[in-house]
């Protein structure tokens, strides 16, 4: 049995579950309360961190190790190009959505607004949230700018670059903190992947206590 240990809301456990979902990789997702930090999670991964995903009779933990893995493992479809600047420009982007985007964004808006209500931490720090809401701007004008010159962020087909933006827009679309309007390049590619069967699961997510806005789900905003 595939088993992912997860947090719904997570981008990171997200991408890995857009990965195997692609892949059509039937997986168990059992809810981790990872800030609990319990003995048996921690004998899972010692770094006290989701995902953690139980694949062919191996415990893998890191998203982007696991994500390579299931690449690797399960090469098609390909989420990843045959070439090696196209290898490196998904690299890259994953990078930047995963490191960048998570400091300056996703650690602003969604770990204020959800994350510390949910773990206990207290209430949101306004300065954070304030700093996310003016750095997603950036990030989406940057998105646009590939869009300009390309069908994908990363070339002309889908990668794990895509589902690496895609998992980090759409926890935060959960709370509707994404501007769709901003730019019309993002808004089509966005309603483009969340249109895939690989996001059903994503699209399908209730969170106790933050209800789904209305939009979240519509395939058509």
């Amino acid at each position: 049995m595939t088993r992912l240990f997860h947090f719904p809301l997570s981008p990171f456990c997200r991408k890995v579950r857009l990965s195997l979902a692609e892949k059509k990789i039937d997986v168990e997702l059992v809810e981790e309360r990872y800030w609990e930090k319990t003995s048996e999670f921690l004998r899972r991964n010692p770094a006290g961190k989701v995902p953690i995903l139980k694949l062919d009779g191996k415990t893998l933990t890191e998203s982007a190790a696991i994500c390579e893995y299931i690449e690797e493992r399960y090469p098609s479809p390909s989420l990843m190009p045959g070439d090696p600047d196209g290898r490196y420009e998904v690299r890259r982007l994953v990078t930047w959505f995963d490191d960048k985007f998570h400091n300056e964004v996703t650690s602003k808006l969604l770990y204020e607004r959800v994350n510390k209500k949910i773990t206990g931490q207290g209430y949101p720090d306004s300065h954070n949230v304030k700093a996310g809401a003016r750095s997603i701007k950036y990030h989406l004008d940057y998105m646009g700018w590939l869009l300009d010159m390309r069908r994908w962020l990363a070339g002309d087909t889908m990668t794990l670059a895509d589902f690496a933006a895609a998992a980090h827009l759409s926890s935060l679309d959960y709370i509707s903190d994404v501007d769709w309007d901003r730019n019309a390049n993002v808004r089509e590619w966005y309603s483009k992947i969340k249109s895939r069967p690989a996001f059903r699961s994503i699209l399908a997510d209730q969170i106790p206590g933050f209800p789904q806005p209305p939009h979240y789900a519509d395939l058509d905003f």
